[in-house]
């Protein structure tokens, strides 16, 4: 006893010459959140990612980058060759479909879970299985002899997406902290602009070249999956937390089963049964069902799949909510852009792929421009409640497109689009890691994809049978005007012939139907963008921390459990303290 009273006041006065030293080293930030101390005042533990210096950060984020390349390129790069594909393999309409809706079903639902997982294993050990997961469903689907192998293949390809593109965002928040975080951004979204340009050219390229043919769409990821795994051993080193792991496989079932059911329904529905149909009812019954007894176990897991603690904070809960009503308006609608130029405009596939370019564009001037503003400044909402004034603005315009609208205008609606897409995407994953406690990164991170995801599924469906609906419409009125029964050229149940073959006058009337039908849905999509913009307007702003783990996980104080601190904003700083505190205790 004797001897720790001696060594006590050598130690504190060694705390509090640390405590200077910090002060003086450390970066002042634009402002400190209420009843807190500046962020930068928080040095990260000694040997914390946060201290790594830039080009070591490049050096993790290479193998990264890489591997959100190859996931993002595996379903651009064969959109072009699926009519081949089907073909080649003796397929339906509907087995068409269900190579589409494997690969979104798989990925979706298992978001949340590889979050989780993140939360509890080795963060660069579930990348590379997801990269292995990833390459083998790939191979699988390039010696695929027939479509139920082709389905079953794109389903496991889609869980090894699904955890690369989960996985990016969580590994990223483990080794930058969320004022330097925005600089990075940008690279993201320069892999998404590479791999949505890059992708429909390489896969007409693989298709149209003799020798290869559309079975190396899958093999083409294959050597870009095994570079990125090599440079992943070799470059992303970043420490794993020991923690008793338990597993909650009910929910995890329950949420992925309910999920799936969801999906199946609002990919299938207006297609193969109607929307009020019985299939319908069973369907939604089933999935709402099955989420409602998943709620009711992450309630009482001891590590839930998803934490509903986390919607505690307003900051999480309106900006998931944001991004489902962000995922419907822009899924729901850009995704049928490709068909507007082919079918409106006369465009070959290549052709339309390639004027993806300018909302990519725009995205990607966007994320990076904002991405440094926002690590310059630490401030971030004003660039999030603008990003989104421009998504409205970009889809009003296009809303006004048609069969007779210049190339020149649609793309630079499309560029004002993509100039609020990247302000606005990233940016809500980042106020959401910012508030969040380190131990709960990668199910936050998730929960932002999973429910875009989700919102992107149901706008695709719900938009397409939409655009089915006006399109039919249009058919029909203009072919009996020209007198010709809209049965006989295949208008009457919103069938598409292959337009080149068509008399001048019945061509014509096709082109006008989809130009004017695809403005309909934009024009639709406007209200789910003007309810997120209010969202946003609601999160309250907290300045970014500059520290990898938050204030209270620091300190061991506050809200330790993962929740917001008690006046509801985030615990991104430990508590203020009265001078000679700790001695007193």
């Amino acid at each position: 006893m004797t001897q720790t009273a001696r060594t006590a006041p050598g130690k504190h006065a060694a705390r509090r010459s640390d405590r200077r030293r910090d002060r003086r080293t450390a970066p002042v930030p634009a402002a400190a959140p209420a009843g807190g101390i500046p962020a930068a005042q928080v040095a990260a533990p000694a040997g914390e990612a946060g201290s790594m210096s830039h080009r070591e950060i490049l050096e993790a984020m290479s193998g990264l980058l890489l591997a959100l390349f190859v996931a993002m390129l595996s379903s651009t790069v064969v959109s072009n060759a699926l009519p081949r594909i089907v073909a080649d393999l003796h397929g339906t309409e509907s087995g068409y479909t269900w190579v589409v809706v494997a690969t979104l079903l798989t990925m979706t639902a298992s978001t949340p879970v590889w979050g989780k997982l993140a939360d509890l294993f080795s963060k660069k050990l579930l990348v590379q299985t997801a990269l292995v997961i990833f390459s083998v469903g790939s191979a699988a689907a390039g010696v695929a002899p027939n479509m139920g192998s082709l389905i079953a293949a794109r389903a496991l390809q889609g869980l090894g997406v699904g955890g690369l593109t989960a996985l990016v965002q969580v590994v990223i928040a483990s080794i930058v902290t969320p004022r330097e975080r925005g600089r990075y951004s940008g690279y993201i979204g320069a892999v998404f602009a590479l791999a949505t340009v890059s992708g429909p050219l390489v896969g007409g390229v693989i298709v149209d070249t003799p020798g290869l043919g559309w079975r190396w769409c899958f093999f083409v990821g294959l050597p870009v999956a095994v570079a990125a795994f090599a440079l992943l051993q070799k470059t992303l080193h970043i420490k794993t937390v020991r923690r008793e792991a338990h597993i909650d496989y009910l929910g995890a079932i329950l949420i992925a089963g309910g999920v799936s059911v969801l999906l199946v329904w609002v990919s299938l529905a207006g297609t193969n049964f109607g929307w009020g149909s019985l299939t319908t009812v069973w369907l939604v019954g089933i999935g709402v069902a099955m989420l409602l007894v998943a709620a009711v176990v992450e309630v009482r897991a001891v590590e839930p799949i998803i934490p509903l603690r986390l919607f505690h904070d307003r900051t999480t809960s309106l900006a998931t909510f944001a991004s489902v009503l962000i995922g419907v308006a822009m899924f729901g609608s850009t995704v049928y852009l490709s068909q507007y130029f082919q079918l409106a405009h006369g465009m070959s596939p290549t052709r339309a792929g390639l004027m993806s370019v300018c909302m990519v564009g725009g995205l990607l001037v966007s994320s990076i421009g904002t991405g440094r503003i926002i690590t310059r400044t630490g401030r971030w909402k004003r660039y999030l409640v603008s990003g989104m004034v421009l998504v409205i603005v970009g889809l009003a315009l296009l809303s006004t497109i048609g069969a007779s609208t210049s190339l020149l205008r649609v793309g630079i609606f499309m560029a004002v689009l993509g100039l609020g897409l990247g302000a606005t995407m990233q940016n809500l994953v980042l106020a959401v890691q910012n508030n969040t406690a380190q131990k709960d990164m990668g199910a936050a991170s998730s929960v932002v994809a999973f429910f875009r995801s989700m919102g992107g599924s149901i706008g695709v469906s719900a938009l397409g049978a939409v655009l089915s609906h006006q399109v039919s419409a249009h058919v029909v009125a203009g072919l009996t005007r020209l007198g010709i029964d809209p049965r006989s050229a295949g208008g009457s149940k919103g069938s598409v012939p292959n337009l080149a073959d068509l008399p001048a006058p019945v061509r014509g009337v096709f082109e006008s139907a989809f130009g004017d039908a695809t403005g309909r849905i934009f024009l639709v999509a406007v209200p789910f963008a003007a309810v997120a913009l209010v969202a946003v307007l609601f999160i309250r702003e907290v300045p970014l921390r500059t520290t990898i783990e938050r204030g209270d996980e620091l300190t061991g104080t506050g809200a330790g459990d993962g929740a917001v601190a008690s006046d509801g904003s985030a615990a991104t700083e430990p508590e203020r303290r009265p001078v000679g505190a700790s001695r007193a205790r």
